[in-house]
């Protein structure tokens, strides 16, 4: 009976632990997609990247509008040998993930605003929903033949949907110390939102008993209900969750930029740690394990951001970005002693003026995670992984320019292996595209 009341408490759990996690988003700009490595720019997307480097531009007034189209098919591999389906994919879509940067640079000083999704994981849906949601089910068929009635088959109505977005509004003032020297300080709000959906209904099987003489698909709750099984008939009724989280923090930012050279810049930056309370607004839940007013931490980690870029020509330049998330500070309601160490991004980008009017633009990232095995679970998995990305800025007149990139990300898939009366394993894989285009524009 212990392992039959997993299914009470599974489908909540798995819906409230999509939002733990490594949550920040780097992904800040159209020119980030199709280079993968923006610490040390001089540019208006700086404003997220390095906001000490904006006293570079030239005077005026600079805005950019920028958009990233991003999706995302997530795969559970489940082999616990009960189940109808061992695959469940899970897909994120995101048509409109925006930036927009807004630069006022007179002198020595620049002021400049940005807003960005900087953290959260868009919308996943799972219309099958999750293993961890199926394994209890999938041993009804066995638990009913332990009462001397054969049952062989079960099947039941799951779906899951949730959404996380962290949206950022930041400010900063930049100012030269000398022309080799700059620096900047800002502050970040972030105003987060989770909502959850999604239900585990219909649970049925095929008892073959006096009631059901031909072994029809039938009612779980009803089934025990006939059998004189109340407690059966209740953990099998239909649950259901609709739920949204909210809660805002700051996030302080302080950065350096050096330019020993015209050929030579190197930028740090260092975001702190966001204190981030999130409060449970729920509409219904079953369980009674999602109560209303519950107030939880999901703290944004630390970052500290080193840059570097050289001009080996006038025509062409490499950059190389490092970041270091400072995880195991953070947070997150215990889930923070599951990191064994911290994560970290290392990239490197090519930029090449195939002429006045056109950039080429390449880029690699390697994310690598530090997450012990017990953090990684069918409804909240990180994956270390390679990204690829490439594109073009066009200058379509003196003060317009567009951005356009694309990337590619390769994960490396992660296995765990799992005990309910057996040993069996789950793999959790995943695959990423994207597309941006943005403006850039001077007055």
């Amino acid at each position: 009976m212990k392992k039959w009341m997993v299914l009470s408490v599974l489908f909540v759990l798995g819906v409230s632990a999509l939002s733990a996690g490594v949550l920040t988003n780097t992904n800040q700009s159209a020119a980030y997609i199709r280079l993968l490595s923006r610490n040390p720019v001089m540019d208006i997307d700086g404003v997220y990247f390095n906001p000490a480097g904006l006293v570079k531009l030239s005077d005026g007034f600079h805005l950019a509008v920028h958009n990233q189209t991003i999706f995302q098919e997530k795969k559970v591999f489940n082999t616990f040998p009960l189940l109808n389906d061992p695959t469940y994919l899970g897909e994120t879509k995101v048509p409109v993930f925006p930036n927009v940067y807004a630069v006022y640079k007179k002198g020595r000083l620049a002021f400049s605003f940005g807003f960005g999704p900087n953290a959260g994981g868009g919308t996943a849906d799972y219309p099958r929903g999750l293993p961890s949601f199926e394994t209890p089910i999938s041993q009804l068929p066995a638990l009913v033949s332990g009462f001397g009635i054969p049952t062989t088959a079960y099947d039941a109505d799951i779906a899951f949907e949730g959404s996380s977005i962290y949206l950022g509004f930041q400010g900063n003032v930049s100012y030269a110390l000398s022309e080799a020297v700059a620096v900047a300080a800002g502050v970040r709000y972030i105003q987060a939102t989770n909502t959850y959906s999604g239900y585990i209904r219909d649970i049925r099987i095929n008892p073959v008993f006096a009631g059901n003489p031909t072994g029809q698909m039938i009612s779980a709750p009803d089934f025990f209900t006939a059998i004189k099984q109340p407690v059966y008939a209740a953990m099998t009724s239909d649950k259901a969750v609709d739920a949204k989280q909210t809660g805002s923090g700051f996030t302080p930012i302080l950065s350096l930029n050096l330019t020993p050279s015209e050929r030579f810049n190197f930028s740090v930056k260092y975001e702190f740690n966001t204190s981030l309370v999130l409060v449970n607004d729920t509409t219904e839940d079953d369980t009674g394990l999602f109560p209303d007013g519950v107030e939880f931490h999901n703290d944004i980690p630390a970052i500290l951001g080193v840059g570097a870029q050289y001009a080996f020509t006038p025509k062409w330049r490499a950059l190389a970005s490092f970041n270091y998330f400072f995880d195991k500070s953070a947070n997150w309601e215990g889930d923070e002693e599951l990191v064994d160490k911290n994560t970290y991004e290392l990239s490197l980008g090519m930029e090449y003026d195939l002429s006045g009017a056109i950039t080429l633009s390449a880029g690699y990232l390697r994310t690598q995670f530090g997450l012990s095995e017990d953090y990684q679970s069918d409804f909240s998995n990180e994956l270390s992984a390679d990204t690829f990305g490439f594109g073009a800025r066009i200058r379509a007149t003196e003060r317009l320019s567009i951005d356009l990139g694309a990337l590619l990300n390769s994960y490396k898939d992660f296995t765990k292996t799992l005990t309910l009366g057996l040993e069996y394993d789950e793999t959790y894989s995943k695959t990423t595209t994207a597309f941006a285009v943005g403006l850039n524009y001077r007055f």
